[in-house]
């Protein structure tokens, strides 16, 4: 494994972050608990030593399996978890009503509730998970500022913030890292935000390496989900966007063919060749997974053919 400073504090996080979103176990399709509690476990066997959450995944769910299936260890490990997203559950509904909530005060309550869920003293990294365009971006960080200073949160980031927003908050307070999904197909960032973050040290944690499992060669275009897996709703797997995905996918599989490589660690050492990236969130579901994962990071990986 490989590791990269992160923030004022220079904290050691591993190059590939485990994402935790699916230990809910709801929007993925079929899964086995068990199978995934086991492959968090076991994520030090492979260095990797650093989990991305939010209190939103599963309506707390996630944090509580994380802290579950980490144990004594989630007290050294480097956890990102994110706030400013609130649910409410009707009644007799399976799907819960979100929206964002910037608001000083829920960000308090949001902490002190993912402090709990998590069962540690301190968040290492907390990001604002999405703008809240009802709410006044200095007011949330004042906010979060305050919890800082109460030893409550490590370090401050960004989730899903377009650059001008970034460049309001760095101004304001110290930004350690921003999160932003970036991939092969999703390659948006590299104009403006990557090279912004890059000269000003802000650590750039890359989300959706694999496009939910697209660039891992998993799926084709006769693939169906179920209602119960987000697959079934997201553009990249429909119609054109999806054929064209799948054009890359075959550049990815040449790839990894021609070097005894899978086709996702191909694509998920891409997105850490990137200057700027920090590192590479990857969600998995069992053991073989990320041992997968925790093997695309190797500087021998040849990318040159999907660089052309």
């Amino acid at each position: 494994m490989q590791y990269a400073t992160l923030g004022r504090n220079a904290a050691k996080v591993s190059r590939i972050i485990v994402g935790c979103e699916q230990l809910g176990g709801t929007d993925w399709g079929a899964w086995d608990r068990g199978e995934t509690l086991n492959a968090v476990a076991r994520a030090a066997d492979f260095g990797i030593n650093a989990f991305d959450t939010a209190d939103v995944y599963s309506l707390g769910e996630s944090e509580r399996c994380l802290a579950a299936a980490l144990g004594a260890r989630r007290h050294e490990a480097f956890i990102v978890t994110k706030g400013g997203v609130r649910w409410e559950l009707p009644p007799g509904e399976s799907r819960a009503r979100c929206w964002f909530d910037l608001e000083p005060a829920y960000l308090q309550s949001a902490v002190e509730h993912s402090l709990r869920r998590l069962d540690i003293a301190v968040i290492p990294l907390y990001l604002l998970h999405a703008p809240d365009p009802a709410v006044p971006l200095e007011r949330s960080l004042e906010a979060v500022v305050r919890l800082k200073e109460a030893g409550k949160i490590g370090a401050i980031g960004l989730s899903n913030f377009p650059l001008d927003r970034i460049r309001r908050a760095a101004a304001l307070v110290e930004i350690a890292a921003v999160q932003l999904r970036f991939n092969l197909l999703e390659r948006a960032p590299e104009a403006e935000l990557l090279p912004w973050c890059r000269e000003r040290g802000i650590g750039v944690l890359a989300y959706g390496p694999l496009a939910e499992g697209l660039l891992a060669g998993k799926y084709a275009e006769g693939s169906r989900f179920g209602p119960d897996d987000r697959r079934s709703r997201l553009p990249h797997f429909q119609g054109e966007r999806l054929r064209q995905g799948l054009q890359v996918v075959e550049r990815v599989r040449r790839a990894a063919e021609s070097q005894g490589r899978t086709p996702a660690q191909i694509a998920v050492n891409w997105v850490l060749s990137r200057d700027a990236v920090t590192s590479a969130v990857v969600g998995v579901k069992n053991v073989k997974q990320l041992q997968e994962a925790a093997g695309s990071v190797d500087a021998s990986i040849d990318l040159r053919a999907l660089d052309d």
